[in-house]
């Protein structure tokens, strides 16, 4: 559970989560989802770093040792990018509809632009997995 491969893996994937989610969401999509909210003011400003930066380790974590198992027989770019897929397939369209069907987040065409947005966060940090698992696995 804690190898090498795992714990930097789990360093790289929680710096992307920080970095990308800052470039994807705070810069990439916000203009693109605010005509899509459905509840304004739920954003906290300022963002509250401490759990955030926690909690891109814990799911850096979680990611890197799930694609610990599933890409044993093969890791490297492509079964990273297919964790990453799949990752965001579960989150971002799974839950994002599940949200849609539950809560006043967001419109329907703001859940699918959100998925597109996971379907290339989740793919880039499998992609970082891939690159790791592939020169320390």
């Amino acid at each position: 559970m804690f190898s090498k491969a795992n714990l930097i893996s789990t360093l790289v994937t929680a710096i992307w989560g920080l970095g990308g989610g800052f470039l994807l969401w705070g810069i990439v999509a916000d203009p693109l989802l605010q005509d899509h909210l459905m509840t304004q003011g739920m954003m906290k400003d300022p963002i509250d770093m401490v759990h955030l930066a926690l909690g891109c380790i814990i799911q850096g974590f979680g990611f890197s040792s799930i694609y610990r198992k599933y890409g044993a027989t093969n890791y490297g770019v492509n079964s990273g990018l297919g964790m990453g897929i799949l990752a965001a397939i579960m989150v971002g369209l799974g839950e994002g509809l599940i949200d849609f069907a539950t809560a006043n987040l967001l419109d329907i065409q703001g859940t699918l632009v959100n998925f597109v947005v996971y379907l290339v966060f989740f793919g880039i940090t499998g992609l970082l997995a891939g690159l790791v698992y592939k020169k320390l696995g």
